[in-house]
């Protein structure tokens, strides 16, 4: 009896990236910038809304204390 191992390289199990469609244009009025393919956004990164992250944990209380002040 023979034991073998197969495998595959690393590179090959990986799915093809999302695309959104070719010659795409930012959404902001006269704005002409193209977007990637590969860009799901809507409008190019000088006019994206802000985003915010997500603040995690408790408020000290000096910050507290300035904010009911």
């Amino acid at each position: 009896m023979q034991d073998t191992l197969r495998a595959t390289s690393a590179g090959r199990a990986r799915r093809r990236p999302k695309t959104y469609g070719d010659e795409r244009v930012c959404a902001e009025g006269e704005c002409e910038t193209r977007l990637s393919r590969y860009n799901r956004e809507t409008f190019c990164f000088a006019h994206s809304p802000a985003k915010y992250r997500r603040m995690r944990g408790e408020f000290t209380a000096e910050y507290s204390a300035k904010q009911h002040s």
